[in-house]
């Protein structure tokens, strides 16, 4: 139990540096940006302006609003009951990636349009691609299995001339291919980023959100809200984020030359010691594991090459 005295810290030090996000919302300034928000604003138990986060349409629009505010991102929907991310977990990613390409780049993060990158997955959102682009105005591949999240994501692009030539969109036909159908043969990617499906069934993705709204509420429940969302391509897979990410490692040495750094997000740490296997038998020329953080989430990210070159 919290102390009546506890206050909540201004800065996010667990948050990559360089992240917008890294002090406590200022709700005041995002009406600003768009006084939609004014009706979704909380005074929460500590005296601090919220929202409730158990709603999934306060969330969707304070994502509108930190798109629109630290991105000029003007127009961004998604459709009912698809993942709605949160900006800055995405956000450390790109960022920590940026770091990554840095490292062999005498330290310097390579900016601009040349720098190409692939997501797997890249979701009715598009969060990826709209944050790398307008944070280091990289230019993006997208895969996808999921007609809709194409459509849904091909808007975004449209209606956000900004984003127009830098985000193209490739349909991924065959579910079980991650790289096959999407990489072509001219193709040479600088990174390729992926959020895993994190379950292995509907099962056990339905039971995680219990169990996590029952930890954040401190109270039983049995019909959680998904205030996040999410499709089932986008929350469970057979054999879960172990063999997803396993299949992809495999999967990666088919396309060695055609990308210098291929990374994943890790949720749970146990699975690490498949995925290293997986790496060692593929013989990887080097490996990195990034530690990441959010708020009380701990995850990682994996990534590793077969090449050995500067960028």
């Amino acid at each position: 139990m919290l102390p009546e005295t506890y206050t909540h810290p201004k800065i996010k030090i667990s948050l990559h540096p360089r992240n917008k996000h890294r002090e406590r919302y200022d709700f005041k300034m995002l009406i600003v940006s768009c006084p939609e928000l004014s009706q979704f604003v909380i005074t929460n138990k500590f005296g601090d302006e919220s929202i409730d986060f158990f709603n999934p349409i306060a969330v969707k629009m304070l994502n509108k609003v930190l798109l629109k505010h630290y991105y000029d991102i003007e127009y961004w929907e998604i459709p009912h009951n698809y993942l709605c991310p949160s900006i800055p977990g995405r956000a450390d990613y790109i960022h920590y990636m940026a770091d990554l390409l840095g490292s062999k780049n005498n330290g310097k993060i390579p900016t601009g349009h040349k720098i190409k990158c692939l997501d797997i997955g890249v979701g009715a959102n598009c969060i990826y691609p709209i944050i790398g682009n307008k944070e280091y105005d990289w230019s993006f591949i997208g895969s996808e299995t999921n007609k809709i999240s194409i459509e849904s994501a091909n808007k975004i692009i449209e209606l956000n001339p900004a984003l127009k030539g830098n985000i193209e969109l490739r349909f991924q036909n065959n579910p079980k291919d991650i790289f096959r159908g999407i990489i072509q043969k001219n193709d040479f990617f600088d990174l390729s980023i992926c959020n895993p499906p994190f379950h292995s069934s509907p099962e056990e993705a339905l039971s995680g959100s219990i169990r996590k709204i029952r930890n954040l509420k401190n109270k039983k429940t049995t019909t959680p809200n998904l205030n996040f969302g999410g499709q089932n391509n986008e929350l469970w897979c057979d054999g879960g984020e172990e063999k997803f990410v396993c299949d992809m490692v495999f999967q990666s040495k088919k396309f060695a030359n055609s990308c210098f750094w291929f990374t994943t997000l890790v949720s749970k740490q146990s699975n690490l010691r498949r995925i290293y296997t997986a790496l060692n038998k593929v013989e990887a020329l080097e490996i990195k594991t990034i530690p990441m953080s959010q708020g009380n989430k701990i995850s990682r990210i994996v990534a590793w090459t077969f090449i050995d070159k500067v960028v």
